[in-house]
């Protein structure tokens, strides 16, 4: 199929040339030139886990290209993939401005005749509050397009299931794929892009496709929020929270699945806090208590500010910071509990350095970058060439990361405290040492 896709970010990135592998003739589509140009050059504008070497592939194979030009790209192609952001609000709504304005887009590019020979399909992939499509996005499309949703123009989500650091992994290999349909034949459409991928197939009406994703999300923040207030509680009372969950996660038949049950850092990202803000304040707006989701965030601010005060017992200033994105194998650094961290500690005047391989400032660009330079401007003058450098500064060591090369440099015995908010490979053995200090364990 001809596919355009909107949005050249993590998910639009990996959905081009993951599509493209498959088969289809793929065109991505972005305001930001320096991301059209990396993807034309066969580089991906982000770091993920094979992302590179599938970009590269594609491209060469003429299978993807990009472009600014919206006409363009909907001129060639049958389907248009909407990856566009939706983030949060200051009040934690959603944020729908860059749908509305890519729906817009879209809508004056199919008026002016740009798609030929057969009905074109609207698949909005972003996260959105259910309503989103069918009372905001869907009149959107009809006015500009002056037809009917579902017979002249096809609509329909189909969410993503990526995670950041696996996310080609995992559209190879989708745990489900979800199918919000207007109608049949825009279902089919959809599922033709996903012909021969592993997983069940759900096809539910285009609200319920909305919810799952936040069903999710919510869900996956319950879980990491409730192993690291367990892990909090465990650690006061002397028990290895690890040992507890082990026996735990043992109960496959009551407790679900060990997805994210373990005591580790705060949770963070582009997805989980701004979709359980948005999903509580849509409850509020509705006049619907939901004290559990309400408090699921301020108790990851809870657990975050639990490594800021073990920073502040031990009474030393020069503090190293090793892993700054939101998670391994990725640059983000959109609401990461790091970033939070590394501010929270900068605004309380420690001398601060940081390391993460996979952070350079001169790579960061879009939303990322925007986000960085709004909550630690400083970062330049904080970040590390190396993992050496952190340590020679360092008299306190926060290690957020499981980066081998830090593994291998963290010292044993003497030497700066080691506040280690991962679990380390060798965390039972470092409990033993007076130098060690465990978040939740």
């Amino acid at each position: 199929m001809r596919v355009s896709v909107f949005g050249l970010g993590y998910v639009g990135c990996v959905s081009a040339a993951c599509l493209a592998s498959l088969g289809h003739e793929v065109i991505g589509v972005d305001v930001n030139q320096v991301k059209v140009d990396l993807v034309n050059d066969g580089r991906a504008p982000v770091v993920e886990e094979r992302i590179g070497e599938l970009t590269a592939e594609v491209v060469r194979t003429g299978a993807l290209r990009a472009t600014h030009d919206v006409r363009e790209a909907v001129m060639g192609s049958e389907v248009s993939l909407i990856c566009v952001g939706t983030p949060s609000e200051p009040n934690g709504s959603l944020c729908t401005t860059y749908l509305e304005r890519v729906t817009e887009q879209i809508g004056a590019a199919l008026a002016e005749g740009a798609e030929q020979g057969g009905r074109h399909t609207v698949v909005f992939r972003s996260t959105m509050l259910p309503g989103t499509c069918l009372n905001l996005l869907l009149p959107i499309l009809e006015k500009y397009v002056g037809g009917t949703a579902g017979v002249e123009l096809g609509v329909a989500v189909n969410p993503e299931f990526l995670r950041e650091g696996t996310s080609v992994r995992d559209f190879f290999d989708p745990p489900k794929t979800v199918i919000g349909e207007l109608d049949p034949a825009s279902g089919d459409t959809v599922a033709a892009l996903y012909d021969g991928l592993p997983g069940e197939v759900f096809r539910v009406p285009v609200p319920t496709a909305e919810a799952i994703k936040y069903a999710d999300n919510a869900f996956h923040g319950l879980k990491i929020g409730f192993a690291n207030e367990l892990g909090a509680v465990c650690q006061a009372l002397g028990v290895d929270s690890h040992q507890v969950m082990d026996v735990f996660l043992a109960d496959r038949k009551l407790n679900i699945s060990p997805a994210y049950l373990r005591p580790g850092f705060a949770f963070g990202g582009s997805c989980l806090p701004k979709d359980l803000r948005s999903l509580v304040h849509a409850a509020r707006r509705a006049d619907v208590s939901v004290p559990i989701l309400a408090h699921v965030l301020p108790s990851n601010s809870d657990h975050l500010q639990r490594a800021v005060d073990l920073v502040e017992r031990t009474g030393r200033r020069r503090v190293g910071l090793f892993g700054l994105s939101f998670k391994p194998g990725t640059d983000d650094l959109r609401e990461s509990p790091l970033v939070e961290l590394a501010e929270r500690l900068f605004g309380k005047g420690y001398d601060l350095k940081i390391h993460d391989a996979n952070v350079s400032l001169s790579r960061l660009m879009g939303a990322n970058r925007e986000y960085i330079e709004t909550r630690l401007p400083h970062l330049a003058q904080l970040l590390a060439d190396s993992v050496e450098e952190v340590l020679e500064h360092a008299e306190v060591c926060l290690v957020g990361t499981r980066d081998p090369a830090v593994l291998a440099a963290l010292p044993h015995g003497d030497g700066p405290v080691i506040v280690d908010l991962v679990r380390l490979p060798d965390a039972e053995a470092r409990r033993a040492e007076p130098g060690y200090v465990g978040l939740a364990w």
